[in-house]
């Protein structure tokens, strides 16, 4: 994969009432824009079916665009335990979906994708999707933003790439499990790589 001369990445952000997608073209270190998305889940009421939809929706998306790396962005730690608790499963549906494909999953805290877009790790939703129509050249941004948020996980991996240390690499489901057996609520980035070694 790392010899390719073009690369495309899927952006996820996790939600249960609006899943995020983002997805862009890398080609001779520069970014092209594919796509925005998102999923609607305000209607449905059963949280496990919203869990099911997000894992068809991921798949579909990667059936269709064939990304060849994907990013998440992590879920945050507030107050509400039930809310955290929805959301790490929002996360993890997305990213079983990704692994299901063994598609490399690297994991991004929001104040590193908003730094890595707008220089400032505190800046808002609307700082990051105005600076994210700049870099790629968007007639107009989504009513909701959190397509925009999908995005700016996609746009923040391709700012990382080649970074020495972005995270941990796993080769399969035993190493990621025994790696992550102690894992606590640091921020940061995680990788994920499930790809089969040639």
């Amino acid at each position: 994969m790392e010899n390719k001369t073009e690369k495309i990445i899927l952006g996820i952000d996790p939600g249960t009432t609006i899943m995020g997608f983002g997805l862009i073209k890398v080609a001779r270190k520069q970014m092209q824009f594919i796509q925005l998305n998102e999923l609607q889940l305000k209607k449905y009421d059963d949280h496990y079916l919203k869990l099911k939809l997000i894992f068809e929706r991921t798949i579909e998306l990667i059936d269709t665009h064939n990304p060849d790396e994907i990013a998440i962005e992590a879920p945050f730690f507030g107050k509400n335990v039930q809310s955290m608790l929805k959301l790490g499963r929002a996360q993890g549906v997305a990213m079983a979906a990704g692994l299901s494909r063994e598609i490399p999953i690297t994991e991004y805290s929001p104040k590193k994708i908003k730094m890595a877009i707008t220089g400032n790790g505190n800046a808002s939703k609307e700082q990051v999707a105005k600076m994210l129509q700049s870099l790629l050249s968007l007639k107009e941004l989504p009513k909701n933003l959190d397509s925009t948020d999908g995005l700016a996980a996609a746009v923040c991996h391709f700012y990382n790439m080649g970074k020495v240390d972005v995270g941990k690499s796993y080769t399969g489901w035993a190493a990621f499990v025994k790696q992550n057996s102690s894992r606590g609520s640091k921020g940061g980035v995680e990788r994920v790589d499930l790809r089969k070694k040639k």
